[in-house]
């Protein structure tokens, strides 16, 4: 079977030969009439970028083949040979008769309790849970978070499902209203409970407004929950709201923004995900709103004016790197910005290393980077040979050494030295060293090109490996939507081969980035180039200090180093 980006027809190729009724068009996807329940008000997606569909009425989807094999009664291998032979030869898909469901009867729904109760009720249901060590472990050595941050976020790990019904007992008893909070619903029993099972177990995150009231929770869940024939690129759903809206007296979630900080600051950050909110506060020590989505921005209209009538004069846009590439969330983004400005704030985006997503995982790696560079340091012979300190650091190092009365190492091993080179330390003097490690210097020239995402533009594959150039339709990076960022010379080993100067360039250019430098840090689709009395050679980031070897064309690149 073809692999889907060997397919020679899209999910819109199928929906043509199936006639559908196409009632709206979005961005990335459209709404038509379902041709397996037979639905006529426009209820099912069809989305074209990941030629994946789904009907909102009849809960059937999956991928283009599935859409045609379920029509027909056929199997996916059978609908790709049909589809194929139909398009090949101009035909038409045969007729077919949808299914007629029965009408669903409408579920009973609550309404919408006032914040003051639905922050008493969850204020107390958290208070009745716990936070499994898992869980406490997974926030403070993956997340970064202390026992004092977590206990103050009050965040507790989901119950499980024997104790729902007993626990909305115990919140009415003690004069919570559950009724019209989100979450809670009435079981089959008629008797009160709350949505938790073991599907979604996982770690409760509350939502919290500007006022600090709890407005709903989230669910960071255990397992992801992946739906068939889903994108194999995708891990699956990994947040769900506490909601009860499929429930008997249930209520909708609302999808509530969350605020962690202060009300009052002059400088707001907006992001996507709670628990990335939380965590970015307290590495950054700023305020941050964060939504459940890029795309779901709507509802920081009223916090913006809130924040304006509170003094806050900038808002800074922190939506995942992705939105460079992902049509989705950069929509999402240039929302934030309209919202902001209606209400007379500034708006900034903040952009950060691309090889991490999020602004948690960006702020927490410089935590820890910051960390190793406290505890760790490069030895003087690879730091003089480098070209990062003068020879005169042998000195220092060596007084260090007597200091710290270092057991465990020679001095030659401290500083970096082979045996040979330390006995010609010893018997030639400083002098006769330092002569012959600048004979080991070498110096290697390069270039730096990345995806010019300038003015809102962003090429499919920015920021991706190699996988994403290719499913981008390329089998080269085209240079004519990169731009050169960096010009410059390394210092290094003359052994050293290029796989080891390329590790070097990728660890100066990342992270804290040099004052004369006008890109990104080095992430996945950068191109860099080497050029030396061999010629020249470029090279494609592929991620994790892995670069593959590539045709490029310079000229088509823009320029965007800085002229003076």
């Amino acid at each position: 079977m073809a692999q889907p980006q060997e397919f020679p027809f899209n999910i819109m190729d199928v929906a043509e030969l199936l006639h559908l009724h196409i009632r709206r068009r979005q961005a990335d996807s459209v709404y038509a009439d379902c041709p397996i329940c037979g639905d006529k008000r426009g209820k099912m997606n069809i989305n074209f970028a990941k030629n994946l569909w789904r009907c909102n009425y009849c809960n059937e989807g999956g991928g283009m083949l599935s859409l045609y094999g379920k029509v027909y009664g056929i199997s996916n291998s059978e609908a790709y040979r049909e589809i194929c032979d139909t398009l090949q030869n101009g035909l038409t898909a045969p007729e077919y008769t949808a299914k007629v469901l029965p009408e669903q009867t409408a579920i009973e729904q609550s309404v919408l309790a006032s914040p003051q109760e639905i922050h008493q009720t969850f204020s107390m249901l958290l208070e009745l849970l716990t936070l499994t060590p898992q869980h406490r472990k997974h926030l403070r050595e993956v997340r970064g978070l202390t026992d004092e941050q977590i206990e103050r976020l009050g965040y507790k790990s989901t119950p499980p499902f024997y104790l729902c019904r007993s626990l909305a007992q115990k919140l009415r008893s003690r004069g919570c209203k559950v009724e019209g909070v989100p979450g809670f619903y009435v079981g089959k029993d008629d008797k009160w409970t709350v949505n938790f099972n073991s599907v979604t177990a996982g770690i409760i995150i509350p939502a919290k407004g500007i006022d600090g009231m709890i407005r709903g929770a989230q669910i960071r869940l255990d397992t992801p929950i992946r739906e068939q024939e889903s994108d194999p690129d995708k891990s699956g759903t990994k947040y769900l709201w506490l909601s009860s809206a499929s429930k008997k007296r249930g209520v909708s979630s609302g999808s509530p923004v969350h605020f962690v900080g202060d009300p009052f600051a002059r400088v707001v950050y907006v992001t996507e995900g709670l628990l990335k909110a939380d965590v970015a506060h307290f590495l950054m020590d700023r305020s941050f709103a964060a939504t459940a989505g890029a795309n779901n921005v709507n509802k920081l209209d009223m916090l913006f004016a809130l924040l304006a009538a509170n003094g806050t004069e900038v808002i800074i846009e922190a939506e995942d790197m992705d939105k460079y590439h992902n049509a989705a969330v950069s929509k999402g983004a240039s929302k934030i910005y309209l919202m902001a400005r209606s209400h007379g704030l500034e708006c900034r985006r903040l952009t950060w290393d691309p090889n991490y997503k999020g602004i948690d995982d960006w702020q927490l790696a410089m935590r820890q980077k910051k960390e190793q560079r406290d505890v760790s340091q490069m030895n003087f012979r690879t730091r003089f040979v480098c070209g990062l300190c003068s020879f005169d650091a042998i000195s220092e190092e060596i007084a260090a050494w007597h200091e710290r009365n270092i057991c465990s190492s020679t001095l030659h091993d401290h500083l970096g030295l082979s045996e040979q080179e330390y006995a010609r330390f010893l018997r030639d003097g400083d002098a006769a060293l330092e002569q012959y490690l600048l004979s080991l210097r070498a110096q290697q020239c390069f270039r730096i090109y990345q995806p010019d995402v300038s003015e809102g533009k962003a090429a499919d594959f920015a920021f991706g490996g190699i996988r994403a150039l290719q499913k981008a339709g390329y089998e080269q990076p085209p240079a004519s939507e990169y731009a050169l960022v960096y010009e410059g010379a390394l210092v290094c080993e003359v052994q050293q081969d290029d796989a080891i100067r390329l590790k070097l360039v990728a660890a100066r250019y990342s992270g804290e980035l040099p004052a004369d430098y006008h890109g990104r840090s080095v992430s996945p689709s950068t191109v860099i180039e080497f050029f030396d009395e061999n010629g020249r050679r470029y090279f494609y980031c592929d991620g994790n200090d892995k670069f593959l070897p590539v045709k490029f064309s310079p000229k088509l690149a823009k320029d965007k180093r800085e002229r003076h």
